[in-house]
C-alpha cells in the first residue's frame, strides 16, 4: 500500500544512493527518532524540548567542558527564560543535577543524573536492540563507511546551525 500515511521501503527515483533517496531515508529515520523521543517525553511528563536538552547534556563534547545553561541555550536556540524553565523541569523531575563550578561559583554545570540514565536506558533498550540488530547485518568495513557518513552529516548540520539565520 503506497500513500502519504503509510511508510514504504521503496525509494523515489532509480538511484538508491542519490540525493533524493538519501533525503527520504534521513527524513524517515528522523521522523521515527522524533516519535520515540516524543513518547519518552510523554511517559516522563516532559516537553519534547526537555528531551532535546537531555540529549544535549548527555552528548556534550567533553573537549568543550561540562554543559552550561548558556551553551544549552545556544545549542537549542532557546531564550534564557526558556532554558531556565527547561532546566528547572529537568532538575525537579530528577533527570539532571546543577553543579556549581569550583573555580567560579557563578558558573553552573549541568549533569545527567545517574538515576535518570537508568530510566532512559530501560526505555530506549528496544531501540538499542534494534540498532544492534541492524549493525549485525553489516560487515565492519561497511559500518565504518556508515559511521563516516553520519559523522560528515553531523558536521554539515553543525555548519548549517552556525550560519546566520535563513530568511
Amino acid at each position: 500500500m503506497h500513500g502519504t500515511d503509510s511508510p514504504s521501503s521503496s525509494l523515489p527515483g532509480n538511484d538508491p544512493t542519490g540525493l533524493q533517496s538519501f533525503a527520504v531515508l534521513l527524513r524517515r529515520m528522523n521522523s521515527e527518532f522524533n516519535r520515540i523521543a516524543h513518547e519518552f517525553a510523554q511517559a516522563q511528563g516532559l516537553h519534547l524540548t526537555d528531551v532535546q536538552a537531555l540529549v544535549a547534556i548527555l552528548d556534550a563534547d567533553p573537549d568543550d567542558g561540562p554543559m552550561t545553561p548558556g551553551r544549552l541555550r545556544r545549542q537549542l536556540d532557546l531564550t534564557s527564560g526558556a532554558v531556565t524553565a527547561c532546566v528547572d523541569r529537568l532538575e525537579k523531575a530528577g533527570h539532571i543535577r546543577r553543579v556549581r563550578a569550583e573555580g567560579d561559583r557563578r558558573v553552573v554545570h549541568l549533569h545527567y543524573a545517574e538515576a535518570a540514565k537508568s530510566v532512559a536506558r530501560d526505555y530506549f533498550q528496544p531501540l538499542a536492540r534494534g540498532t544492534d540488530a541492524a549493525r549485525a547485518r553489516f560487515r565492519d568495513d561497511e559500518l565504518r563507511v556508515v559511521a563516516r557518513f553520519l559523522d560528515e552529516m553531523n558536521r554539515e548540520l553543525a555548519l548549517l546551525r552556525s550560519r546566520p539565520s535563513r530568511p
